[in-house]
């Protein structure tokens, strides 16, 4: 098989990809699957480290949180980044990798806090690195926590799996019409507020030269294509000459 591009990358997982046609939750065969695409990335060399969003579990408590203060509100979003965060790791292990995951928040009864050359020493171990608790901080979202630990740890490239296989001009479910993007400048999605990141993780991506691929995490072998350099969702990186 052709040898990855990359030696070591961070997926960014949102929370919503994990719950599959469910309206809140965890649906376990969704994981399975995702852990199954990770696996074969992992067994061809690649260095994986993950970031994953809170939504699927802070949706189902939406009701809730109305009216609460939005740094307790975020902790607790960020609290539900480390629920997913075992639920991967649980699905991963079951297919014998080695995985640890590391919180911004202390939680040493179930993960290891966030240290940096820890999570660097485990990925040179081959074991695989999910960072739960988002960056520790309220006010900041999981996509902006994605790209810190991504230029944190020296990754290559940041992948954002989605449930659409990249960036549109337009929402591709409500409108059929809306073409994708194949590549695109952090200047661009700046400018034009395209939905790929938020700002400040642009931005931070920007900053450090950080390549971001946007792609679908539902469609089959996916992961590796992108690892291969196959055309694969939307390319996001420095100005397109």
């Amino acid at each position: 098989m052709t040898a990855p591009l990359y030696s070591r990358v961070l997926l960014k997982l949102s929370g919503e990809a994990l719950m599959g046609d469910g309206q809140y939750g965890v649906d376990r065969d969704v994981v399975r699957r995702m852990a199954r695409e990770i696996k074969d990335v992992v067994d061809s060399g690649v260095q994986v480290a993950i970031v994953i969003g809170g939504g699927n579990i802070f949706r189902g408590m939406a009701k809730a949180a109305e009216g609460m203060d939005r740094a307790t509100a975020d902790y607790m979003g960020m609290l539900a980044t480390v629920m997913n965060a075992l639920a991967v790791q649980d699905a991963l292990e079951h297919l014998g990798l080695p995985t640890r995951v590391l919180s911004a928040l202390h939680i040493e009864q179930v993960a290891e806090p966030y240290i940096r050359r820890r999570a660097i020493r485990h990925l040179e171990k081959g074991r695989v690195v999910i960072f739960g608790a988002g960056t520790g901080n309220p006010f900041f979202t999981t996509d902006t926590a994605a790209s810190l630990r991504a230029v944190e740890i020296n990754a290559q490239l940041v992948l954002k799996g989605t449930k659409v296989d990249g960036v549109y001009t337009d929402d591709p479910v409500t409108h059929p019409e809306a073409m994708r993007y194949r590549e695109l400048s952090y200047n661009q999605v700046l400018e034009q507020n395209l939905q790929v990141m938020d700002a400040t993780a642009i931005t931070l991506c920007r900053d450090n030269d950080m390549p971001i691929i946007v792609f679908s995490i539902n469609k089959s072998g996916a992961l590796m294509r992108v690892m291969l350099g196959e055309e694969e969702g939307t390319s996001v990186r420095r100005e397109i000459p």
